[in-house]
C-alpha cells in the first residue's frame, strides 16, 4: 500500500461538514471535560485537553512530523488508520485558545468524516483506499496521510493475468526447445549422410587405384618349368614334322 498526503481535488471532500457546530460543539465537550476533572497542579490544562483529544479520537501522539516525503512515509506507516499527530506547539495553542481548538479538530473532523465518501470514490475507479490519519506540523499546517492499493478483485484479475503470461511464455520456450532439438537432429542426420556418402566414394576410389596397380609374381622355379614345357612343345613339332 502505497502512503500519499490527500490533497488537492480529494481534500474538498473533507469540507463537506458544518464546520460551525463543531466549533461549538469542540468548546462546550473540553470546558465540560475541564470542569469535571479540574485544572490542579498535577493535571494541567494541556495535558487535561490532550486527555480530551484522546478520548474523542483514540490514538493521539504528540510530536513534530517534517512535511518532506520521506518523513510523511515514515509516520504513515506507523498509523493504522485513526490516527492523529500534533506537534506540541499547536496542541499548546489548542489547550489555551478555543477557537485553535475549533479550528483544528474541525480538520481532524474532516478527515474521519470523509473516509467513507473516499472509500467509495476510490472503490469505483477499482481501487483500495485505506486512511492512515492527520497530522498537525508545527507551523500549523495539515497533512492527511492515506494508503491506496488496487483493490482484492483487481489484485487477483491482474495476478490471473500474470499467471497465464508465464504460462504462454514458459509453454513457448518448450515448444522452441523442441523445435531446437528437432532442427539440430536433422542436421546431425544429414552431416551423417553425408559423410557416410563421401567414405563410400573415397573407399571406391581407392579400390580402383590399387586394382591398377597390381603386379603379379612367379617364383623362378615355375618359370623354369614353363620353359621346359615350351622347348618340349617345339621339340615334338620339329620332329613329327621331320618324319
Amino acid at each position: 500500500m502505497g502512503i500519499l498526503g490527500i490533497d488537492g481535488a480529494l481534500a474538498d471532500a473533507y469540507r463537506y461538514a458544518d464546520k460551525t457546530k463543531r466549533a461549538g460543539t469542540n468548546e462546550t465537550d473540553f470546558m465540560e471535560q475541564l470542569k469535571n476533572s479540574g485544572e490542579t497542579e498535577s493535571t494541567s490544562r494541556v495535558d487535561a485537553y490532550t486527555e480530551y483529544l484522546r478520548s474523542k479520537y483514540g490514538n493521539v501522539r504528540i510530536q513534530n512530523v517534517g512535511k518532506d516525503q520521506q518523513s510523511l512515509d515514515r509516520i504513515g506507516k506507523s498509523m493504522s488508520g485513526s490516527d492523529v499527530v500534533i506537534a506540541p506547539n499547536i496542541l499548546e495553542q489548542m489547550a489555551n485558545d478555543t477557537e485553535k481548538a475549533a479550528y483544528y479538530e474541525g480538520k481532524i473532523d474532516d478527515f474521519f468524516h470523509a473516509t467513507p465518501m473516499l472509500k467509495a470514490s476510490f472503490a469505483a475507479q477499482g481501487l483500495d483506499y485505506q486512511p492512515c490519519g492527520v497530522v498537525i506540523h508545527e507551523d500549523g499546517s495539515v497533512t492527511y496521510i492515506g494508503g491506496c492499493a488496487d483493490s482484492p478483485e483487481r489484485v487477483a484479475e491482474v495476478n490471473a493475468i500474470n499467471k497465464a503470461k508465464r504460462e504462454k511464455e514458459a509453454a513457448q520456450r518448450k515448444a522452441n526447445m523442441e523445435r531446437s532439438r528437432e532442427v539440430a537432429g536433422e542436421q546431425k542426420r544429414q552431416m551423417d549422410f553425408a559423410y557416410q556418402k563421401r567414405s563410400m566414394a573415397e573407399l571406391s576410389a581407392n579400390r580402383a587405384a590399387d586394382t591398377s596397380r597390381v603386379t603379379y609374381t612367379v617364383s623362378p622355379e615355375v618359370i623354369g618349368f614353363a620353359i621346359a614345357a615350351y622347348e618340349k612343345n617345339i621339340m615334338e613339332v620339329v620332329g613329327s614334322l621331320n618324319r
